[in-house]
């Protein structure tokens, strides 16, 4: 089979592997189409390697069909032949084929195509980790969700709206903003014009503190944030891209009750990446299947041009997902 692998000059090719095995546990998928995602940009620059027993080829979900299924998959599980699945891998996703163990996937939803599924498990896992099980958000929340064009943000802004949930975002132009109105955030900072912390303070002071923040930035933005938000808050950190440091107002953390919680996907075990799947066709398949959730797809390219596809993240210009799709 053929996958994308690394040159030594960090360029991209589409060459031949070892084609996958289905192990006992595993269902082998023919896929068809693979999204990316940052984590792929630093694996590509040798900054975030997979996991022990996982392919050196990038890609972390995919959508496809499963041609096979092995014994113990076919014992514990309902998968067969012919079904429409996507999955949630440890890597190897940029491939024609690749095995996956059985809790690692999830039916494609009703209303989603095959590329729109493939967008799903790694944003909707980061999603539902930490809105839901790190966050504890509830109906009437108000969550601060950083760089609301990422990808992230494409589905935690609609996610946590069908919950219930108000939503603060930040964004760098107005451009940007016009450009995820669709998503439905209630408010939309402009940090090239407007500090985050002054309006968060205006927001608190209006009985709109932020109860939950998913930070994907750091630097100097959080501690400036911190002091305003509700009693007992949850600041969740997934990534650093303004910067690992901040400063930070000691008192105002527990005299406010705030939780600072560092969260990563990647690095929780099978077993709880199988629960918070669970969870996603448990809770959100129903409001993905009503139209009131789903992946925003910025550009679909062949794998074969997943160079392109990663100049897109570098340069930054996208809003929502990029998705390879595999002839």
């Amino acid at each position: 089979m053929k996958a994308i692998l690394v040159n030594e000059d960090k360029s991209l090719r589409w060459d031949d592997v070892p084609t996958a095995v289905c192990g006992d546990e595993d269902v082998l998928v023919k896929i068809e189409a693979a999204a990316l995602n940052r984590a792929d940009l630093m694996q590509r620059e040798g900054d975030y390697p997979p996991p022990p027993g996982c392919p050196d080829w990038m890609g972390l979900e995919v959508a496809g069909t499963i041609i096979e299924v092995g014994s113990i998959a076919a014992e514990k599980s309902n998968w067969k032949i012919g079904d429409k699945v996507c999955a949630l891998l440890g890597g190897g996703g940029y491939a024609e084929y690749v095995n996956v163990k059985y809790d690692m996937c999830m039916p494609v939803p009703k209303n989603c195509s095959i590329v729109e599924a493939a967008a799903i498990p790694e944003a909707f896992a980061t999603a539902y980790l930490n809105l839901f099980i790190e966050g504890k958000i509830k109906e009437g929340n108000t969550l601060l969700m950083h760089a609301g064009a990422s990808g992230l943000a494409s589905v935690i802004i609609p996610m946590a709206k069908a919950f219930g949930v108000r939503v603060i975002t930040s964004v760098l132009s107005d451009e940007i903003a016009a450009s995820i109105s669709h998503l439905g955030a209630d408010v939309i900072i402009n940090s090239s014009k407007q500090r985050v912390a002054d309006v968060l303070k205006a927001e608190l002071e209006a009985g709109h503190g932020v109860d939950v923040a998913i930070d994907c930035l750091g630097g100097s933005f959080m501690g400036e944030c911190l002091p305003y938000l509700t009693h007992g808050a949850r600041w969740i950190m997934i990534a650093a891209l303004a910067g690992t440091k901040t400063e930070i107002d000691l008192k105002n953390i527990y005299v406010r009750n705030v939780r600072i919680i560092g969260s990563t996907l990647r690095s929780r075990t099978p077993g709880v990446k199988a629960e918070i799947l669970a969870g996603i066709v448990r809770d959100v398949y129903p409001k993905i299947e009503q139209g009131l959730v789903k992946p925003t797809i910025h550009a679909i390219l062949p794998i074969e041009e997943a160079e392109a596809a990663h100049d897109i993240l570098y340069r930054g210009q996208n809003v929502g997902k990029v998705v390879l799709t595999v002839k």
